[in-house]
């Protein structure tokens, strides 16, 4: 059993290693990127339906494995079609990468005062229970859906954003977005989310606000015009009752704290010096 051992290590190559490395590192970042999205459900379903078709020909049951064979054949084309827009996502990711970024802010000071709108907006419509949808852009640009609202291009205040929203006016059905420290857009559309576990207790808002996430990168804030609720939606997930200090901590992680992390250690000491 050792020799056998032995054998088997001289044999395996540095080559093989790494080979084995990449697949399995890019088989989690797949699995990762479908987690808890409806496209985790199609995966099992199309291991069900693999796992089937290969006992179907194990059992020798002719007829049934000649259909499922066909049945996926044809299927690959319906999934491509059904699931269009999971795969632009993905091909969208996959060539955004971590090689190229687009960073906005110029720097933390323009950060901390696009955050500080934001949050100081958030927390009065909470007050007034009045409703809000305020998009953040992060490396996926946003253009088609700037394309369907009203272009501003100002900075972002807090002023700007609660007269936005205030009830009755030409802008504050909609979503606003926001690139960098400027209002680019208001009253956009945003897509619905599709995801069919979402609480009964959601509206409209919540559901536009969780599908930009789901479609793109970016970060939706969201204020509940029935219950003064602040929830923030990321990468399709929502998390609700937040306050302006948590509300603050999170979009600081997000936009600030991951930009310092990714400066060069040489930096961050003479920060600290």
């Amino acid at each position: 059993m050792l020799q056998d051992f032995i054998n088997l290590i001289h044999v395996v190559r540095i080559a093989d290693i790494i080979d084995m490395a990449i697949i399995a590192y890019v088989l989690y970042r797949v699995f990762a990127f479908i987690r808890n999205t409806r496209v985790e459900q199609l995966v099992k379903g199309l291991f069900v339906l693999i796992f089937i078709t290969w006992a179907s020909k194990w059992l020798g049951l002719r007829t049934i494995n000649w259909i499922l064979r066909n049945a996926m054949t044809v299927g690959v084309i319906a999934l491509l079609i059904v699931f269009q827009p999971e795969l632009r996502k993905a091909l969208e990711t996959l060539g955004r990468g971590e090689f190229i970024k687009k960073n906005w802010l110029n720097d933390e000071d323009d950060g901390d005062k696009m955050i500080g709108g934001v949050v100081d907006a958030a927390a009065y419509l909470s007050r007034a229970k009045i409703g809000a949808l305020i998009v953040i852009e992060r490396e996926m640009g946003l253009n088609d859906v700037i394309e369907t609202g009203i272009k501003l291009d100002s900075l972002v205040s807090s002023e700007l954003l609660i007269n936005i929203f205030i009830p009755n006016t030409p802008l504050h059905d909609g979503a606003v977005i926001i690139r960098g420290d400027r209002i680019m857009a208001a009253s956009c559309f945003l897509p619905l989310s599709e995801n069919p576990n979402l609480s009964k207790e959601l509206g409209t808002r919540h559901h536009a606000g969780i599908g930009i996430t789901e479609a793109s990168d970016s970060v939706a804030v969201i204020v509940s015009e029935e219950t003064g609720t602040i929830s923030v939606a990321q990468n399709g997930r929502l998390s609700r009752y937040l306050d302006s200090k948590t509300l603050k901590e999170l979009l600081r992680s997000i936009f600030i704290k991951q930009k310092e992390n990714k400066a060069p250690s040489w930096t961050r000491w003479v920060k600290k010096s």
